[in-house]
């Protein structure tokens, strides 16, 4: 095990897939330099860090640079893909999904359908997403909710730098499209990584952070932590909290979910994204249709108003789950 940041475990699994799989690239805005540098030894690897070192080791025809185009990135990443490359995409903000949008929904993730399963399109998109850095209305959404509803894409949310790395990895080995969505305020973030070449994390497994039998917390990325602490303070006060991390959102690990569920009889679920056809209330509805005998209480979203991002620290603040919120609405499911 070594100790790696977020970013660091991103970049350490891309590295390790290229060395081991000359079809794996990677391209996008500022892969090679990064903030006004041009590559070298000054190169930073993209603004958020992730690339550092990338084209030295591997090249231009590997490590690719691309115009600020994210139509022409998920365009370029789709035809590499169905070309036999296994192209591992930036896409700079979660936010521009709105301009590659095509490319993506109609394109990406229906080529397996329309061909019967005789054409793969194995593209890894990475969405750097969510608020926390006073970036404002369009460059700090989460865009979970979007993707997740796309028939066809895989959906990642890692919460920690081992899951960064068995997710991305798994990621880049599957033959299906994955869109996996980086916090960005995880970046920072430290933690123990395996040092297998070859960890993976399956799909569809969710990861039990914290184990109680009063009520099931629901969360996935940034959102994870916050529940984690939350549940942490909760233990104080005897009140014991079954924190899961989903990990992906499509497949969704509803088994977990509901197994949870069954015990605690309560449930809270935080989502970054605005409350309106988000994953929260996908969730709840998976609960109330095949776990509604086991409810104590009504279902406590954790959300996001639904409003744009604000860019005022204060607001943002507020704007965003927190951990004293996720705390209320455990108190209020167990007052009820």
């Amino acid at each position: 095990m070594a100790k790696l940041m977020y970013r660091d475990a991103i970049r350490n699994t891309i590295f390790q897939e290229m060395q081991r799989d000359e079809r794996v690239v990677v391209l996008g805005e500022d892969v090679v330099g990064g903030m006004g540098t041009a590559g070298g030894p000054e190169a930073i690897g993209g603004i958020w860090s992730t690339s550092v070192g990338l084209y030295e080791a591997f090249g231009p025809d590997r490590v690719i640079d691309t115009p600020i185009s994210e139509s022409a990135i998920m365009g370029a990443a789709g035809g590499l893909a169905l070309a036999g490359k296994r192209p591992v995409a930036e896409i700079m903000f979660a936010d521009f999904l709105g301009v590659c949008m095509d490319q993506l929904w109609n394109q990406i993730a229906k080529f397996r359908y329309m061909f019967g399963g005789k054409s793969i399109c194995p593209a890894v998109i990475r969405m750097p997403a969510g608020a926390g850095y006073n970036a404002a209305a369009q460059h700090s959404q989460m865009i979970s909710q979007f993707v997740t509803n796309m028939p066809g894409l895989k959906v990642v949310m890692p919460a920690t730098p081992a899951d960064a790395c068995g997710l991305l990895r798994q990621a880049i080995r599957d033959d299906d499209p994955v869109v996996f969505l980086e916090h960005k305020f995880l970046y920072a973030m430290s933690g123990e990584v395996p040092d297998d070449p070859d960890y993976c994390i399956p799909f569809g497994h969710a990861r039990l952070a914290r184990a109680g039998e009063d009520v099931t917390i629901v969360a996935s990325g940034m959102m994870v932590g916050y529940a984690e602490t939350a549940a942490d303070d909760l233990a104080h006060d005897g009140i014991g909290c079954d924190v899961i991390d989903l990990r992906t959102t499509s497949p969704l690990d509803e088994e977990a979910i509901l197994d949870s569920v069954e015990v605690t009889g309560r449930l809270v679920i935080v989502d970054e994204a605005p409350p309106r056809c988000n994953l929260a209330t996908d969730i709840a509805a998976l609960v109330a249709g095949k776990a509604f005998a086991s409810l104590k209480a009504p279902v406590e979203m954790v959300t996001a108003p639904h409003t744009p991002v604000p860019f005022a620290r204060e607001l943002e603040g507020a704007y965003l789950p927190s951990p004293v919120k996720v705390a209320a609405a455990v108190r209020k499911t167990l007052a009820y």
